[in-house]
């Protein structure tokens, strides 16, 4: 029997399970929101798939025992290395570079999703909805007021956005594959925008979505947009992964 289907050895890699997020048009972007958000254009995303948890510690130890990488600076931290948390302070470029490790071992190729296909995804079908769920406040939810006291909570406790996401605009930020200019939806294109190419004076961010276990409001909007140099490694940054359908 192979390692990979012995109970006595540990999983050599653990797939996400995904969900498929169907093509469609939609309104990116937001009114009210900051001045990045604007203006609302709209979007065609092709179908995707998308995990329905952020990348947990039980997943991203798997690629630590098969790689020897060094694991992230919270890892040993007992307010964040629970299995079922996500896994917290990997810069952007470890998380691109787990895609390309569960890429070289699974069947499909993994990948960041974009900035639209993120904001697509937590948005469902509520066109023009502040949250995933609707326009209710963050403080609807329930528990909200004693959740993430000392860090991000297991994922997948609180119930699914209309597309079975978890934590979609919670717990962590996520990074996306697309690097980061506010100005940026002025020229998007309206087919699968995959963001800027890097140049001088912008670049030197990569974009990021939800909210997160740090903040005075806990959930972000779903088309709130943020961003940090891709060397970071936050305790409130994780990464939920995607890929073509």
């Amino acid at each position: 029997m192979s390692a990979a289907h012995s109970h006595s050895q540990p999983a050599l890699y653990m797939e996400p399970r995904l969900v498929a997020v169907p093509a469609a048009w939609f309104l990116m972007g937001s009114a009210n929101g900051q001045d990045c958000e604007r203006p609302v254009h709209r979007v065609w995303v092709d179908a995707f798939r998308i995990a329905t948890t952020q990348v947990t510690n039980a997943e991203y130890a798997a690629y630590l025992n098969s790689t020897g990488l060094v694991a992230p600076p919270f890892w040993s931290d007992k307010n964040f290395n629970h299995p079922q948390q996500p896994v917290t302070g990997v810069s952007w470029f470890e998380a691109d570079h787990y895609c390309q490790w569960l890429s070289s071992q699974a069947a499909r190729i993994y990948r960041l999703p974009t900035e639209a296909e993120w904001e697509r995804a937590a948005r469902g079908d509520l066109e023009q909805k502040d949250f995933p769920w609707g326009d209710d406040p963050p403080q609807s939810l329930p528990d909200y007021a004693t959740r993430w006291q000392t860090g991000p909570e297991p994922v997948a406790r609180y119930a699914p956005n209309a597309l079975g996401l978890y934590n979609i605009c919670d717990n962590v930020h996520e990074w996306c594959s697309d690097w980061y200019d506010p100005d940026y939806y002025a020229v998007s294109p309206g087919r699968n925008p995959r963001g800027p190419e890097p140049r001088s004076g912008i670049g030197q961010r990569k974009s990021s979505r939800g909210g997160s276990w740090r903040h005075h409001v806990k959930v972000s909007r779903c088309s709130a947009r943020s961003s940090i140099p891709p060397e970071f490694q936050y305790a409130d940054y994780g990464f939920r992964i995607a890929c073509n359908l």
